[in-house]
């Protein structure tokens, strides 16, 4: 079986709750202690940008987005915070890296310059997916928020894409 990734529809937001909601109860990922619902993802697949799932045997095992970097600053409008989930049992199959890849073209296709991740700088996992698929650590944001009542630092990651690169 091979790897199929695409754009998600609001049909899909129930696995992707499923899928957001096993990282959030893993406590290692995101800084999000609530799950999330059906709803609000749909609203987040639906609102336009890039947003992507892979499916293996039919059934859809991660997904990847690209959310506003900082909402409300028009000079940021080329520039997005990407996130990518796998379900734990469909983890060491190459679905992060098809997800990261196809969601940094998915971005350049949508007229964006630049994709930002802020990865835990204990989650060593997805910070060598990210520097696999060309991701450059520019610094750590020391006590950026925290986890159960403790200070966690993220690690700051960048990507040029399109002119930006080339640049």
């Amino acid at each position: 079986m091979s790897i199929q990734i695409r754009s998600a529809k609001p049909r899909d937001a129930g696995a992707v709750a499923t899928i957001h909601n096993e990282a959030i109860s893993a406590g290692g990922a995101t800084f999000r202690t609530e799950p999330r619902p059906e709803g609000v993802i749909a609203e987040i697949i639906s609102d336009g940008r890039p947003f992507l799932v892979a499916e293996l045997g039919g059934g859809v095992i991660g997904w990847a987005s690209t959310g506003p970097y900082e909402e409300g600053n028009p000079f940021y409008d080329g520039v997005g915070e990407c996130a990518v989930y796998v379900f734990k049992s469909g983890r060491g199959r190459g679905v992060g890296e098809a997800l990261l890849r196809a969601l940094g073209d998915a971005t350049e296709a949508a007229g964006m310059f630049k994709l930002i991740a802020k990865i835990f700088t204990t989650n060593e996992a997805s910070l060598r997916l990210f520097k696999r698929c060309g991701y450059t650590e520019v610094g750590i944001h020391k006590r950026h928020g925290r986890l159960h009542g403790e200070w966690k630092d993220v690690v700051v990651l960048e990507k040029a894409l399109g002119e930006a690169a080339a640049a």
